[in-house]
């Protein structure tokens, strides 16, 4: 697998980037939000996942590892492939879905094309405490534990 790429960016186009890594180009298909951050001539990295068919070898790439993971992750919902994935990740940032999935927000993974209210119900039931929680969210208290300030409370009373 080509999980990484870092070489001089030799063309950026709509859904895609040309990397030149030591003489060899790699097209990398990615979303408009990586391919804003690409200038032609300058030099880049960008995480990678590289998906086999039957008929053709397509390299994605992502800013960071979140993205990359997340878009890993996202396919392993019934009827998500690559292309669906991608388009998750350019409408949605990997924060954004992990608050929609863990908040059942419908609304904002239908904001995604190809996802109607019944590929979104799917993927928030199949992608709940996949892709972690999201940031500023406390973990839930593990079973069993004492809280002090109810004991305190409950010794006052």
């Amino acid at each position: 697998m080509i999980s990484s790429l870092t070489g001089t960016v030799a063309a950026v186009g709509l859904d895609h980037a040309v990397l030149d890594v030591g003489g060899v180009g790699f097209a990398c298909q990615a979303a408009p939000s990586t391919l804003a951050g690409l200038r032609t001539g300058s030099d880049a990295t960008l995480q990678t996942v590289l998906v086999v068919r039957e008929d053709s070898l397509t390299l994605y790439g992502f800013t960071d590892n979140d993205e990359r993971e997340v878009f890993l992750t996202v396919q392993t919902g019934g009827g998500v492939g690559p292309k669906l994935a991608l388009a998750i990740i350019a409408v949605l940032t990997p924060e954004e879905l992990r608050q929609a999935v863990s908040s059942d927000d419908l609304a904002a993974l239908q904001k995604v094309p190809g996802i109607g209210k019944k590929v979104a119900q799917r993927l928030v039931l199949e992608l709940s405490g996949k892709l972690g929680e999201p940031a500023g969210t406390a973990p839930a208290a593990p079973a069993g534990a004492v809280d002090p300030d109810v004991v305190a409370a409950l010794v006052q009373l």
